[in-house]
């Protein structure tokens, strides 16, 4: 078998153990170039997909004649034409590979830099000013989270360990898993009402899209910031640059975006209140080595002839 890695931007597969797993049973190419040439895929009978950096259309299988599998990894497959992959015979392995302790890090990491404005006392201090802002701590305040999946129950986790209140909501959360995960179950409404820090876990679904609407944003207090490593459309962009262009949050720390890249000139990067990060939340060593060895678990199987963990459709 012959497989190739796609999008390996960051240069972490190569020396991977999943990779050194594949090697004893295949041929394995890594390609650190973003792709763009099906043609360079000809001949390779499996791919390793890097999260939704390859959208997989029907034009796209349409050019991958060889290819039998792929093992993709992530927990989210937004970016695949199920329907197209399905007629042409090519099989979606998941890859998932546990859980981003690294999206869990980063909402605390920016709950921090915007409450303690981080960013903004190194940019004065580089430009050889001394500023002196009063900032809030983390301590004694609320921590709203939603979404307690395994992400949001990590940060829950270091949330306890700052000394907050820890408040979450799911669609489906009851008041004893979120007790089991230390965190008081509330009604989404009742959450931002009272919550200090409103971090979003949730995976991005129909009924998650715009679920942080004007009017939900309108409950948070003037002082709260909003949190959000999950994906950009759960918060209805337009109405969060309102709410902290009027002062009516203080604050927000964002790594998703409606569009990402985020377009040069966009409001967000203009506004004092918040904090901007490249969708970094899941890009980690923990993350790539995880990934590494779900994929080489996958290709292993399907090498075997055994059942392979499989995407089928949109989650």
């Amino acid at each position: 078998m012959r497989v190739a890695v796609l999008d390996d931007i960051h240069e972490a597969w190569d020396g991977s153990e999943g990779v050194r797993r594949l090697r004893e049973r295949a041929e394995v190419r890594v390609f650190t170039a973003p792709f763009r040439d099906p043609a360079a895929l000809r001949g390779f009978d499996a791919l390793i997909a890097n999260r939704e950096r390859t959208r997989f259309s029907r034009a796209l299988l349409q050019q991958l004649p060889d290819v039998r599998i792929v093992a993709q990894t992530g927990n989210h497959a937004y970016h695949v034409d199920f329907a197209a992959a399905a007629e042409l015979g090519i099989l979606f392995g998941r890859a998932t590979g546990g859980f981003s302790h690294g999206a869990a890090e980063l909402a605390i990491g920016l709950a921090m830099a915007v409450m303690r404005g981080i960013p903004a006392a190194d940019a004065a201090m580089k430009r050889g000013e001394w500023p002196r802002p009063m900032t809030r701590v983390l301590h004694g305040k609320t921590m709203g989270i939603v979404g307690l999946g395994r992400i949001g129950r990590h940060v829950a986790k270091i949330a306890d360990a700052f000394g907050m209140r820890v408040v979450a909501w799911s669609p489906r959360l009851t008041a004893e898993a979120a007790q089991a995960s230390g965190a008081q179950r509330l009604d989404l409404d009742d959450l931002l009402g009272e919550s200090d820090v409103v971090s979003i876990h949730l995976t991005l679904a129909p009924e998650s899209r715009g679920l942080i609407d004007a009017r939900r944003l309108a409950l948070m207090k003037r002082t709260a910031c909003l949190v959000n490593t999950a994906r950009g459309p759960i918060v209805d962009e337009a109405a969060l640059v309102a709410a902290l262009r009027e002062g009516r949050i203080a604050g927000a720390g964002l790594d998703v975006f409606d569009v990402e890249p985020l377009p040069a000139g966009h409001e967000l990067a203009r506004l004092p209140n918040v904090v901007l990060t490249p969708h970094i939340g899941w890009p980690t060593d923990e993350a790539y080595a995880d990934f590494a060895n779900a994929a080489a678990d996958v290709l292993i199987a399907y090498m075997d002839g055994r059942e392979v963990p499989r995407f089928v459709e949109h989650p």
